[in-house]
């Protein structure tokens, strides 16, 4: 058994606040500002141009007009990347982690200044491989819903709890009641490694263990891997953000994620969030297990 303890090394929390309403969302735009977030850790997702306009003044993203990509940017500038997205239309990417976060760094993607939203532009397959850029997937099913979105990604774990402290007031999120350290218990069944998870995936309560637990089963061979989250009783901005950044590295191993046995509380919030659209939800160990399909990450967990 795995219980939380202090990371002797930094890694990038990640942050996820899905917005259903623009007022709301643009308002913590400018808390994290106000709370001295650095514009660079950063990231705001929209449909809206209007939108996309607006906050991008408060991020310093607008110099007469969108700038296309992520790079060779004046200081003080943010990113605005436009996107063409089949079955979605136009996207707003505004923040300089965004190509990144996206998963497009190097593709040359993004509108030039000036550029109607409406042009299309060819969207790469996300990178693989890499921990640091999400699955591009997960936002767009996010923006497809209605929402905006704001990611904010950073190494500081004081930056990540004030990000975390608004998100979660602003955004849609679950009402913090729930008391109890974190634990993780590891199981083998059939080839599928099975994480039984108690307590929090919060910041500072959940998240540190989470990765960690992920890894050292990935390194260990197993890429078939199932989160039994009935001992789960709550999850911040923080733990939507390491549920995204997990099921995009188990992916990039080639490998499955199934969350099993959430509770009523946690299973709506990732219905609200639209992640149960994206993420695979069984209700029971059994149902899990048949579930899980050959994968090339498959035969080494088999072996």
């Amino acid at each position: 058994m795995s219980d939380l303890t202090s990371e002797p090394e930094a890694f990038m929390e990640t942050a996820i606040g899905v917005f259903e309403s623009r007022e709301r969302a643009e308002e913590a735009v400018k808390s994290l500002i106000e709370q001295h977030v650095p514009e660079e850790s950063i990231v705001y997702l929209t449909r809206s141009e209007s939108e996309a306009q607006s906050v991008g003044r408060q991020l310093g993203a607008f110099a007469g007009g969108f700038v296309g990509g992520a790079a060779g940017l004046s200081a003080g500038v943010a990113a605005a990347t436009i996107l063409a997205v089949p079955g979605i239309g136009a996207v707003f990417a505004l923040g300089f982690g965004a190509a990144a976060l996206l998963g497009l760094v190097g593709a040359g993607t993004g509108a030039a200044v000036g550029t109607s939203a409406s042009k299309d532009h060819a969207v790469p397959e996300p990178t693989s491989g890499a921990d640091s850029a999400a699955d591009a997937t997960v936002f767009y099913r996010f923006l497809s819903e209605g929402h905006s979105v704001i990611v904010v990604r950073t190494e500081s774990t004081q930056i990540a709890g004030t990000a975390c402290a608004i998100l979660d007031q602003l955004g849609i999120s679950m009402k913090k009641d729930a008391e109890g350290r974190s634990k993780v218990t590891t199981r083998q069944i059939d080839g599928v490694a099975i994480a039984d998870i108690d307590g929090k995936i919060a910041l500072d309560e959940g998240t540190a263990l989470l990765r960690e637990t992920i890894r050292e089963l990935i390194e260990r061979g197993n890429f078939l891997i199932m989160l039994n989250l009935r001992g789960v009783n709550f999850v911040d901005s923080a733990g939507l953000g390491e549920l995204v950044r997990t099921h995009a590295s188990i992916r990039s191993h080639g490998g499955q994620l199934k969350l099993v046995n959430p509770s009523r509380t946690v299973n709506d919030l990732l219905r609200i969030t639209k992640l149960d659209r994206v993420l695979d939800i069984e209700p029971d160990e059994a149902s899990a297990l048949s579930s899980f399909g050959q994968t090339p990450g498959a035969s080494k967990a088999a072996g």
